[in-house]
C-alpha cells in the first residue's frame, strides 16, 4: 500500500435474522435453495434491510415473505449479532428471537425448513456468519 493510501473496506451489508422458537424449544432454520449464493447451507430466516428501513420492520416483512407468518414487532427481542467479512462485502447480522407469531411457517421461496433443538444446530452446515450465533441460542434455550 502506498503512503497516504487507505485500505479499502468492503461495503457493509446489514441483514436481520430471526430465531423462531416453538413451544418445544426448537429453532427454525431454512436451507438456502439452489441458485442462491451459499446454496445448500442452513440459516436463520431473515434478509436485507431496504433503504431507510428499520431492522424490526424489515424482519417482520421478511418473515411474511419467506414463511407466510405474521410477527408483531413487540414479539421480537434482540439477542445477539454477527460480524463477518466475506470476499466482496462485510456482513453485519442482527439476530432476534421470537416465540409468538400468527400462521404456520411454510417455505415460500423454494427453501427447505427444519425445526432443530439448539444443541443440534451445529449438525447443519451454515454460512460463516450464522454459525457464531449458535452459542447465544444454546445459552438462552439450553441444548
Amino acid at each position: 500500500m502506498a503512503e497516504g493510501e487507505a485500505a479499502k473496506s468492503p461495503p457493509i451489508l446489514l441483514v436481520v435474522a430471526c430465531a423462531l422458537v416453538d413451544a418445544d424449544g426448537r429453532v427454525l432454520i431454512a436451507e438456502r435453495p439452489v441458485g442462491k449464493a451459499l446454496a445448500g447451507l442452513w440459516e436463520f430466516p431473515g434478509g436485507k434491510l431496504e433503504p431507510n428501513e428499520e431492522p424490526e420492520v424489515s424482519l417482520v416483512r421478511e418473515l411474511e415473505e419467506e414463511l407466510g407468518i405474521v410477527v408483531e414487532i413487540p414479539c421480537l427481542a434482540p439477542l445477539t449479532f454477527a460480524s463477518h467479512r466475506y470476499e466482496t462485502f462485510h456482513l453485519l447480522m442482527l439476530l432476534y428471537i421470537c416465540r409468538k407469531w400468527t400462521g404456520l411457517a411454510m417455505p415460500r421461496e423454494g427453501q427447505k425448513l427444519a425445526w432443530v433443538r439448539p444443541g443440534k444446530l451445529r449438525d447443519y452446515p451454515m454460512p460463516p456468519a450464522d454459525a457464531p450465533l449458535i452459542p447465544a441460542l444454546i445459552d438462552l434455550l439450553g441444548p
